[in-house]
């Protein structure tokens, strides 16, 4: 059943006819050697795969796309640490607009060379000092740029919902979902489709131990800022849930969980050694729960969003030789 909200099941399945043959419809992967650590059937999303490395894509072309002639013609705004910027980069250029980018100065190198070579402009700040909104805002007002933010708008929702969607088309009945949360987009797009089609599947996110202002915002049943988190997994590193995203996951998502930054390095290297797939620190949280116990109690089958791979092989080896193996 389709349930009333600023988002709905029809939303997402209208972004999913929208992105079809632009996106790409990710593989979903098992294990055994995960079905036995979780105790559970595991299936894996696996976003790492999808345009520009990371679920992202989905969300920003599902917005560009809807730009009338007039707004692509003069180009789009967005913020972001990494993944966001080079989704929109590349639907800017999908959809023959231009795109300018506000991203951190640490933003990973990688990120920023791949948002680059998408044809974006790059406007960079400090995230300890500076606000993105305001900046991407102003940088948007001033040159009469369309602003597609990261997770603060029912487009972008939509359309991160989608991967969601694909996974329950594939995999059918589950009793439990996992996804990880930043400001929050995916998990509540992806709360939108599971519960829209299964009121009684369980929604859990997964946020790191520095950054969980969604987990302390649910608990505090309203909005909670923390200090910029410090953590590798620089994807997640919220201080504040978004309004939209968080009246969305207060009524759809049953838990947030948080994991060590030292449990999503072990996560890392139990992909690539186990399952051969590489994911960044924000990609590999969920797995990170679902190793260390920390997604409580699983019903038979669970499905987990594996939310992108960007990462250069510098930093992936260093974060890799860092982490103890998972028996």
């Amino acid at each position: 059943m389709t349930q009333a909200g600023p988002v709905t099941l029809d939303d997402v399945r209208d972004a999913a006819e929208r992105i079809k043959g632009v996106a790409h419809r990710t593989p979903v992967l098992r294990s055994r050697t995960l079905d036995r650590i979780a105790g559970a059937e595991v299936l894996l999303k696996c976003e790492n795969f999808q345009r520009i490395g990371a679920f992202k894509f989905r969300g920003a072309y599902n917005a560009a796309s809807r730009l009338s002639p007039e707004q692509l013609s003069r180009g789009i705004a967005a913020y972001s640490s990494g993944n966001h910027a080079q989704a929109v980069a590349l639907a800017a250029r999908e959809l023959g607009s231009s795109a300018v980018i506000v991203m951190p100065e640490d933003t990973p190198a990688s990120k920023m060379a791949a948002t680059a070579g998408y044809g974006a402009e790059i406007v960079t700040y400090d995230r300890y000092t500076g606000d993105r909104v305001a900046i991407g805002g102003a940088l948007a007002a001033e040159r009469g740029l369309a602003l597609i933010p990261p997770y603060e708008h029912p487009h972008v929702i939509a359309g991160q919902g989608t991967a969601a969607l694909e996974l329950l088309e594939e995999a059918g009945e589950l009793g439990a979902l996992l996804t990880p949360v930043g400001g929050g987009g995916l998990i509540a797009g992806s709360a939108t489709a599971a519960k829209g089609l299964d009121g009684g599947i369980r929604v859990v996110g997964v946020e790191p131990e520095a950054g969980d202002d969604t987990r302390r915002s649910l608990a505090a049943g309203e909005r909670v800022t923390i200090p910029v988190p410090r953590t590798i997994a620089d994807g997640l590193a919220a201080e504040t849930p978004g309004e939209l995203t968080f009246s969305i996951n207060r009524r759809l998502v049953d838990e947030v969980v948080a994991v060590s930054e030292d449990e999503i390095r072990a996560a890392m290297r139990f992909a690539f050694e186990r399952l051969k797939i590489v994911l960044e620190p924000s990609g590999a949280s969920v797995l990170a729960a679902l190793l260390a116990g920390k997604a409580g109690r699983l019903p038979a089958r669970v499905g987990v969003v594996l939310s992108g791979g960007n990462i250069d092989t510098k930093r992936f080896a260093e974060l890799c030789a860092q982490a103890p193996a998972v028996a």
